[in-house]
């Protein structure tokens, strides 16, 4: 089969397209022919290893020294389920799946094996196998993080990053809650971000806006990386309110599991959220893809057709 595989740490062209051995699957897992998948910002991270001096060590202990443990990287996907071990009970043969493998990686590639037990569900009615892929990534994480702070119908809630692939479904998923939702995002941004359901928008990019006369009861911090957007942010948080940030701590398995993914089907199947996709590219283009999200601008996600 083909896959990009990653030769090393470093810019988008240490990924290269290469011929590799389908896997076969065991009795407890399903192989899974990959129609599409997303490059993530954490997908970036772990092929340039751009990281702090301080977290570079434990993250090469992680993934590998020189390059990662698993040359095929990739986190989530869309398919179809091509065949089954004989201990697989919960899915069938021809069945529309989509999935996040979390740390398995592997979906830069036709085709993967995966256990029945993994983060997988069955295609949201009348969704494309691209719209599904958009789901899993940002989906998991806003909905976790969102659930973690306890947000309530009615909370005044802040959302910086709110057209990254987890602002969208943080705007989205806010509002379902019942909150009044501002973001912040570029002025590029701002009819995007309304039509998800914002009920205003700050230009991140102006350096005069402030924020003392309105306060918050909880602000989400959907990028990370970024020192200065807490303490720019906490002298607008209510007493007693919380901010949260997508760096706070390794959600894990925590996000990463069934329950979420189910939940953002049904929330998907009932209308009341759906993934944004900026850009499509074909495999072969994978260098391009991730120099396009390595440049920070991208709007919702950037989908792989495989």
């Amino acid at each position: 089969m083909k896959a990009i595989i990653c030769t090393k740490y470093g810019e988008p062209e240490v990924l290269q397209l290469k011929d590799v051995e389908k896997p076969i699957p065991k009795r407890n897992e399903m192989l899974i022919k990959i129609v599409a998948t997303s490059v993530t910002a954490s997908d970036c991270i772990i092929r340039s290893l751009n990281l702090s001096q301080l977290m570079k060590i434990p993250a090469r202990l992680a993934l590998g020294f020189k390059k990662p443990r698993n040359p095929i990287l990739g986190l989530v996907l869309s398919g179809t389920i091509e065949a089954v071990g004989d201990k697989v009970t919960l899915f069938q043969i021809g069945e529309r799946i989509f999935a996040h493998t979390y740390m398995r990686f592997g979906t830069y590639a036709e085709y993967i094996c995966l256990p029945e037990t993994s983060v997988v569900e069955t295609l949201p009615e009348n969704y494309s196998f691209e719209e599904a892929a958009a789901i899993p990534y940002g989906g998991t994480l806003a909905l976790y993080f969102l659930q973690k702070a306890m947000i309530q119908k009615g909370q005044n809630v802040l959302i910086y990053g709110a057209s990254g692939a987890i602002g969208t479904f943080a705007i989205q998923i806010a509002k379902y809650y019942g909150a009044v939702v501002d973001g912040v995002c570029s002025k590029s941004n701002f009819g995007l971000v309304m039509d998800l359901g914002a009920d205003s928008v700050i230009d991140y990019m102006n350096k005069d806006f402030k924020l003392d006369d309105k306060k918050y009861d909880l602000i989400f911090d959907a990028v990370g990386k970024k020192k200065s957007s807490g303490l720019k942010y906490k002298n607008a948080l209510k007493s007693k309110a919380k901010f949260i940030s997508v760096d706070d701590g390794n959600p894990g398995t925590k996000a990463v599991c069934k329950e979420n993914l189910y939940k953002l089907r049904d929330l998907i199947e009932s209308k009341k959220i759906n993934p944004v996709i900026d850009k499509i590219y074909p495999i072969e283009q994978i260098v391009e893809a991730h120099r396009y999200v390595d440049k920070g601008h991208k709007k919702g996600n950037v989908i792989i057709r495989i």
